[in-house]
């Protein structure tokens, strides 16, 4: 049959994840014949997420714990192959900025000088805000660019994609 390969260890989950499924399992016996799609049951469960107290958080976060310890043991003891991230080619095209991140580039000094104490993130959020307060038209200029942009990064990776193939 060949070489018998072990088994990676389940990646420990969340104690968020620890109430969902304990969440799904209670919808299932009380309302057994009904069907959520998963947008609606993630709302669901949210919103009980939510209003559930200290105490019974505190149940999931021992869940999870010991769901974490339980992975640190396994992965410990596991010999087989260890995943590897994939490393971006630096020599392929990068992908172009969508309309929303020019925009941000274009206005992330302004925000800066009107609020010099927000960090990048809060500088991000805010030009998420401003993003989706401006009109259309005012969009226009952005989503123009980030097009001319995308096609040409489509013929940079066609080119790059033919150029390895001739190289191999």
């Amino acid at each position: 049959m060949g070489k018998e390969s072990k088994l990676r260890p389940k990646v420990n989950v969340s104690p968020y994840v620890h109430f969902m499924m304990d969440f799904k399992n209670q919808m299932k016996e009380q309302q057994s014949n009904t069907y959520y799609d998963f947008t609606e049951f993630s709302r669901k469960c949210s919103e009980k997420w939510r209003t559930i107290s200290k105490k019974e958080k505190k149940k999931y976060e021992a869940l999870a714990k010991h769901d974490k310890d339980r992975y640190q043991r396994e992965m410990r003891n596991y010999t087989g192959p260890r995943r590897e991230r994939r490393r971006r080619d630096v020599d392929a095209p990068r992908k172009p900025p969508s309309s929303f991140l020019l925009f941000s580039m274009d206005h992330f000094d302004q925000i800066k000088e009107e609020h010099p104490n927000l960090t990048v993130e809060k500088v991000a959020k805010a030009a998420g805000r401003m993003w989706s307060r401006s009109a259309e038209v005012d969009k226009i200029p952005y989503e123009e660019k980030a097009a001319i942009l995308w096609a040409k990064y489509l013929e940079e990776q066609e080119a790059y994609y033919h150029q390895c193939q001739r190289g191999k």
